[in-house]
């Protein structure tokens, strides 16, 4: 499986997918921070004061969509690459403006090597 050491930061509202979510990474070599939401996405990518190269976000979620996550963290960390997920239908997520060709995406439920190709493959893609 592949393996990292970079710093992800992983969003999702669900307790038990973001936990299991973590481990994976964790035990993979990346480095995790969490948050269960987009305020809390936000002001933990505010206080931590070393570089974030992943962040995976669920995209439905209370108050603040993954796309809106994503566009609030491009102003404060423009180097940081996003890998959505989601648990709902291709239909739901283009109603929240997310599935495009430049859009990488992790369908749920996944399993662990899955997770861990697409966070390598998105942070081995070079920045364009």
């Amino acid at each position: 499986m592949p393996t990292g050491s970079e710093t992800v930061l992983l969003v999702e509202d669900e307790h038990l997918v973001r936990e299991l979510t973590r481990e994976i990474l964790k035990e993979s070599g990346y480095s995790v921070i969490t948050a269960s939401n987009g305020e809390e996405a936000l002001r933990v990518t505010r206080e931590f004061e070393g570089r974030i190269d992943l962040m995976i976000t669920d995209v439905v979620m209370p108050r603040m969509s993954g796309r809106e996550l994503a566009e609030h963290l491009a102003v404060l960390r423009p180097e940081t690459k996003v890998l959505y997920m989601s648990g709902y239908t291709d239909d739901a997520i283009v109603r929240h403006g997310v599935l495009d060709d430049q859009v990488y995406f992790l369908q749920k439920p996944f399993s662990a090597d899955l997770l861990l190709m697409k966070t390598r493959e998105l942070l081995d893609h070079p920045v364009n």
